[in-house]
């Protein structure tokens, strides 16, 4: 399947979509066929189980917390667009226009992407990280490989060297200060093509 004229066609909004997202129509059609790949029952729409028909996410530790990102605000469904919005935070940054003045930070920009991975933590959504919501995503990720004990030391800790105002949790400017010299730009990009 690949991309065309009528594919682009069918997709609601789709020179918005460009340019909101900045993918490509070739990328846009990918994607496009690839949620209907993953739209079992051809209705446009796509919910949390049908995530759970991707590999990468059915193993993944944090799966569950990234499909949840793709439904905010207790949405159950979602369209096509709100797909391409989502997986446009994951577009390596070096292909990005240069933002104006006034006008909105790019979907992938490097605040956006660590807004994504702030929420992947901040299950509660009180704008921090606690140190129990620390703990349960490094039971997740590190599972059996270390002592629960390891697990509470390394929790203390990280809350401890990010934790700036003293109130015994991250917020997300902790959060972003904490990763400044990580290179999220690229560690949170996905080549779609």
């Amino acid at each position: 399947m690949g991309c065309n004229a009528s594919t682009l066609a069918k997709i609601h909004n789709v020179d918005e979509l460009i340019l909101e997202t900045g993918f490509s129509s070739s990328h846009i059609c990918h994607l496009y066929n690839r949620f209907h790949s993953l739209d079992k029952d051809d209705k446009g729409l796509l919910n949390r189980d049908d995530f759970q028909n991707i590999s990468e996410l059915a193993v993944n530790p944090l799966g569950d917390r990234i499909i949840n990102n793709f439904f905010p605000d207790r949405v159950d469904l979602i369209d096509f667009n709100s797909f391409a919005r989502t997986l446009a935070r994951f577009r390596p940054v070096e292909n990005s226009p240069k933002k104006e003045p006034d006008s909105p930070e790019p979907i992938n920009s490097r605040a956006n992407k660590l807004k994504f991975a702030f929420q992947l933590y901040d299950q509660d959504k009180d704008g921090k990280i606690s140190n129990n919501e620390l703990l349960q995503v490094l039971r997740l990720m590190l599972g059996v490989q270390v002592t629960e004990e390891q697990l509470d030391n390394i929790t203390d800790r990280t809350i401890q060297e990010a934790d700036l105002d003293g109130d015994n949790a991250i917020s997300f400017e902790e959060f972003k200060k904490s990763l400044e010299k990580v290179d999220v730009e690229t560690v949170l990009s996905i080549r779609f093509l």
